[in-house]
């Protein structure tokens, strides 16, 4: 049967249909494409975008001038609109401050970096500190030593207590008085007697920042430099306040000074000096306390021992039988040992001893103990280790004299 007219348009209307409904999706999915490719083209635009800020930063950085160093000398007024400044390039000016630092306390002797085109101050610098100075802070935590851990030494912490601990816990009490508390104390006595366990419970009891300086690593062999780390560690005692600064083996530094010196000893007394002007520095209610540590009083410059520098001199001597007794019971608190141990006989037998030595018996006597495969120690380790540490006390003082 033959198809009709009708048929075949209607059939050609069915094609149509069916081309035109293709082609729409083909355009609908590229019409998709296109528009991924355009997140695509738009995500790049904007990360070029960024690349070239970031360049421009970088070239606008290149361009500008490097900035000069200088030191504040003095601010003029509170305001911070005039402050003379010593340039590293030689003159002194009087600058202002740029805008952004405007509310920035400034003060003699701050780093600060300066513009060349008007010598505007931009910028505070980080304190110059050496790193050598700055491994003489203990900044873990203070130390771990309380009063209760020191024995036979109530006067000398009385003492300590009222010229370090209370300036800085209750300065109110002597403004009150109407006197000036002191500056610093100086503890002298035999080796082992507990002068720096006594700097270490001031620290810990009043939760200062504690910084320990040995004062024979301040002698160096080029000339000036002693001097320079004694001023870069009063800087940074007064930078970290409230302090206690320790200086350990004072003698090195602050023996008698000679007519006749070799330029070491010159270069020692440069150091000294220093220490004297640092020590007279300090404002007497300042939050930094200096707390001298010494062996041998007898061969320091009297320069360093007048009141106003060391306002307290402390002995901390050998031990009597009372300090040996409180010193052993404080270092045996935690021995395993056993009951019938006589404190009073072991006291008796370390006439002489300091508080080192008898911290070295009770160590000695664990170690006797655990050479026996014991787990508690008994009197004879103690006696063994008493005998020990006689002994070697006997041949170190022994050969002191034979070089004296």
């Amino acid at each position: 049967m033959e198809s009709t007219p009708s048929d075949q348009g209607k059939k050609r209307d069915l094609k149509n249909e069916e081309y035109l409904s293709s082609y729409n999706k083909h355009l609908e999915k590229r019409l998709r494409n296109l528009e991924t490719e355009i997140q695509l083209l738009e995500n790049t635009r904007k990360k070029l975008e960024k690349e070239v800020f970031g360049l421009r930063d970088e070239l606008t950085i290149l361009n500008e001038p490097a900035q000069i160093t200088g030191t504040v000398i003095d601010v003029l007024d509170e305001t911070n609109e005039r402050i003379i400044i010593k340039s590293s390039t030689g003159p002194d000016y009087v600058v202002k401050v740029h805008k952004d630092k405007k509310n920035e306390k400034f003060h003699s002797g701050m780093e600060v970096s300066l513009s060349q085109r008007d010598y505007s101050i931009l910028d505070i610098l980080p304190s110059n500190i050496d790193p050598f100075v700055k491994g003489m802070e203990l900044q873990d935590k203070v130390p771990d030593i309380s009063y209760s851990d020191i024995g036979g030494l109530d006067d000398q912490i009385q003492e300590i207590r009222e010229t370090v601990e209370l300036p800085l816990l209750k300065p109110e009490l002597y403004s009150r008085i109407g006197i000036d508390p002191p500056k610093g104390v100086l503890l002298h006595g035999p080796p082992g007697t507990g002068k720096t366990l006594l700097a270490k419970a001031v620290a810990h009891e009043t939760n200062t920042t504690f910084i320990r300086v040995i004062a024979s690593e301040l002698v160096q062999k080029f000339i000036g430099e002693g001097a320079r780390y004694v001023r870069e560690i009063f800087e940074m005692a007064r930078n970290k306040a409230p302090t206690i600064l320790l200086i350990d083996e004072l003698d090195a530094i602050a023996g008698e000074r000679m007519e006749e010196a070799t330029s070491g000893d010159r270069e020692v007394q440069r150091t000294l000096m220093q220490l004297l002007s640092e020590l007279d520095g300090f404002d007497n209610r300042g939050d930094v306390k200096i707390i001298g540590a010494t062996n041998r009083i007898d061969i320091l410059d009297r320069a360093i021992l007048r009141p106003g520098r060391f306002d307290r001199i402390i002995e901390v001597p050998i031990p009597n039988e009372i300090a040996r007794k409180s010193i052993f019971t404080i270092h045996m608190r935690n021995l395993n040992i056993e009951d019938d141990i006589s404190i009073k006989t072991l006291v008796k037998m370390t006439e002489g001893t300091t508080g080192a030595d008898i911290k070295a018996i009770c160590t000695e006597a664990g170690m006797f103990a655990i050479r026996k495969d014991k787990t508690i120690i008994n009197f004879e380790d103690f006696i063994g280790a008493i005998s020990k540490i006689m002994k070697k006390k006997e041949s170190d003082h022994f050969s002191s004299e034979l070089f004296v």
